[in-house]
């Protein structure tokens, strides 16, 4: 039988547990007085293109200099910020799209992120995908994570997924997350899809980097019987 994201979150569960994705610096924010969401919003436009622990590298530098904050970033000097955020790679163009998503918090809601949140998801999504750098899984990874809005957030680990399992039969971005979206809400309550959505995201790409890499590790995999990929790959 043919695995569904339902199933899929359910053996992830088991093997992997509450992954409490996306970690913030509670601690940081207390003394800083900041935002934690906000800190969110600059890891999903720091980790386009990279990997998380060069995401971490930026971030540390940002907190050491008590500049992980909408209004410092949209006041500070860019050729600064780009020093700051060099470890993440491409920080030309992110120095560019912090700035620009900063300014835009602080003129348009006065740095205050609760009311940028608090609108309807997709006129959100669709304010945030009208900003310079900022795609789908950016914007939907800031809904998700910082907004806690039920979205469904799609990357490369998730078509990888989506594709050797298989569990639909597209790659388009839109067409995943409405697969995945329709399905889960089947089962979910309304008030626990949002957590649904986001354990399920991280539970995927906690997935394809222990098991299903590029070069997939098929053997170990615990959820080998459930993939058409993996039995190819014995015939």
């Amino acid at each position: 039988m043919k695995i569904t994201p339902q199933k899929l979150y359910k053996k992830l569960s088991k093997k992997f547990g509450d992954l409490n994705w996306w970690p913030i610096d509670k601690e940081y924010h207390e003394i800083a007085g900041s935002d934690p969401g906000f800190e969110i919003i600059v890891g999903a436009i720091l980790t386009q293109n990279t990997n998380w622990p060069n995401v971490e590298k930026a971030l540390e530098n940002l907190k050491s200099e008590k500049m992980l904050d909408i209004k410092k970033i949209s006041e500070i000097d860019i050729e600064y910020l780009k020093k700051l955020i060099k470890p993440s790679g491409f920080f030309k163009q992110k120095a560019k799209r912090l700035k620009n998503l900063s300014l835009h918090i602080k003129n348009s809601y006065n740095c205050d992120l609760n009311k940028f949140f608090n609108k309807d998801l997709q006129e959100i999504r669709k304010e945030l995908l009208s900003l310079n750098g900022i795609g789908p899984e950016t914007a939907d990874s800031i809904l998700l994570y910082a907004g806690n809005k039920p979205i469904f957030v799609v990357d490369a680990y998730s078509k990888r997924i989506c594709e050797r399992l298989p569990l639909c039969k597209t790659l388009n971005y839109d067409e995943i997350q409405n697969y995945f979206q329709k399905e889960l809400l089947n089962t979910y309550d309304k008030n626990e899809i949002t957590k649904v959505y986001n354990e399920l995201h991280a539970l995927i790409v906690n997935l394809a980097k222990k098991y299903c890499k590029k070069k997939p590790d098929c053997d170990n995999c615990f959820i080998k019987t459930d993939c058409v990929y993996a039995k190819r790959l014995t015939q």
